[in-house]
């Protein structure tokens, strides 16, 4: 953008900056230490005694020009704080150099804390220090679709105008590191596994497809952690887990981005029953560290997150809700169709056809399901686990019948991965395995009504 198509405000900007450097003032400094944060400098004063000088560093959001003062907010992290500046402590000079800052500079400032009279807990300024020029105005307000879109494709300027994003932010890392705990503690093993996989398994989806130049082949973004961390448990590994980015090449929607965090764990000697217990623990350490309660509520809707929760065979609710039985393929869309949108609490639904479960366990009593539940809430899936398939040649033998729906044109069915064949025989010990989307859990234990607003850097149409 020229300078004769920008704003104004910028325009107007830009030449402050001019004159900061004329007077020898540098606008972008290489530094400054803070010796406390916002709310630890409020936390500092009494009812009426003015403490010892501190520093703080931060961003102005807010200031008013009263004759020979001025007062601002200055917003750091922790919070905000006003800030007096006087014309008598400061000088003439160095007073008007404070009243053509704008909102949006960053600085620092040193001196002491006191109340005014109306009780405003204020750090009045002996000194201050330009650190950032601000080029681009904050906006006033945020309302309306168009600002929606704003918010997510200018995330920075969000979490500078919206304090409470930067809490969903907070409970974000909170959530995830309760899970990471509750893993650690029962002997888990975090691991890495590739990004950049030759084929695609674990899961049914469109992966993206890159091509590398020195190997002169194509590459794909993983879709799932599954197929790698099974390797490690044939390698002698007996509890694993990874919580990572995966990649599927599909549409936006208020529960979709094209990269998201999946949460994937494998317990060798453990069936599908035992892992419905690590979740149900798995959601109550999540939601503590959230700062909920049991008793949730999501866009008005109250869920109940006390475990045990419900459990069901998908058949017995497809006949519940449909009075039709039914098998394969055509169960699963009846229950996706009408029985899905209507688990408002949280619910195991359990054994799947094995048409739609190439990787799990055929149950012993009726080998048309596999052992396999989704924990469903208010008619999402948020965990899908298995007894995991230990079998070579059935292994083999599904992943054939997947090749056959891939080659007629399904371009979701799973791949054949003939490595993955080989480490099952040289013995894959029986297992059960969990893929829990971290992004939905999110956006239900922080009310958010699009994972959009619990990725920071969500995946956007192009702008215009």
């Amino acid at each position: 953008m020229s300078g004769e198509d920008e704003p104004e405000v910028i325009r107007d900007r830009r030449k402050k900056l001019e004159r900061l450097r004329a007077a020898g003032i540098d606008p972008y400094s290489r530094g400054f230490k803070p010796t406390h944060s916002t709310a630890e400098a409020r936390a500092l004063v009494g009812d009426s005694e003015r403490t010892e000088p501190v520093s703080l560093a931060g961003r102005l959001m807010v200031k008013r020009l009263l004759g020979g003062s001025a007062f601002a907010d200055l917003q750091d992290q922790a919070g905000r704080i006003q800030l007096m500046a006087s014309r008598d402590i400061l000088g003439e000079s160095t007073f008007d150099l404070f009243a053509e800052l704008d909102p949006g500079d960053l600085i620092g400032v040193t001196g002491p804390i006191f109340r005014t009279r109306r009780g405003e807990v204020t750090l009045e300024i002996g000194s201050f220090q330009l650190l950032t020029k601000s080029l681009r105005p904050l906006p006033e307000k945020w309302h309306g679709l168009k600002d929606v879109e704003i918010r997510y494709r200018q995330r920075y300027v969000d979490l500078i105008a919206n304090p409470q994003v930067r809490d969903v932010f907070r409970s974000r890392t909170k959530i995830i590191g309760s899970l990471r705990s509750l893993l650690d503690g029962r002997g888990f093993l975090e691991v890495e596994t590739p990004v950049l996989q030759e084929v695609p398994g674990g899961g049914h989806a469109r992966p993206f497809v890159t091509h590398h130049e020195a190997l002169d082949r194509d590459l794909y973004l993983r879709i799932a952690l599954e197929l790698h961390l099974k390797r490690l448990l044939v390698g002698g590994f007996e509890r694993v887990y990874e919580i990572g980015r995966v990649f599927r090449n599909e549409g936006l929607s208020p529960r979709h981005n094209p990269e998201f965090t999946m949460l994937e764990t494998y317990e060798a000697y453990a069936d599908y029953t035992e892992v419905m217990r690590l979740v149900e623990d798995m959601v109550v350490a999540s939601t503590a560290a959230a700062g909920r309660t049991s008793m949730i509520t999501y866009q008005g809707e109250e869920v109940d997150l006390t475990p045990p929760f419900r459990r069901e065979r998908m058949a017995d609710l497809v006949v519940e809700h449909t009075g039709r039985q039914a098998v394969g393929k055509e169960l699963n869309d009846l229950f996706e169709e009408f029985v899905e949108p209507k688990l408002r609490q949280p619910t195991f639904v359990t054994d799947y056809p094995i048409e739609i479960s190439p990787l799990a366990r055929r149950r012993d009593d009726d080998p048309r399901f596999v052992e396999r539940f989704e924990l469903i809430i208010l008619g999402r899936e948020y965990a899908n686990a298995f007894t995991e398939l230990t079998d070579p040649i059935d292994q083999r033998q599904r992943f054939e019948a997947q090749a056959a729906q891939r080659a007629a044109g399904d371009v979701e069915a799973h791949p054949m991965d003939e490595d993955f064949l080989r480490a099952v025989e040289y013995g894959l010990p029986p297992c059960g395995g969990l893929g829990v989307g971290i992004d939905r859990l999110i956006m239900l234990l922080t009310d958010q009504p699009s994972i959009r607003d619990v990725i920071l850097f969500p995946v956007m149409k192009a702008e215009s």
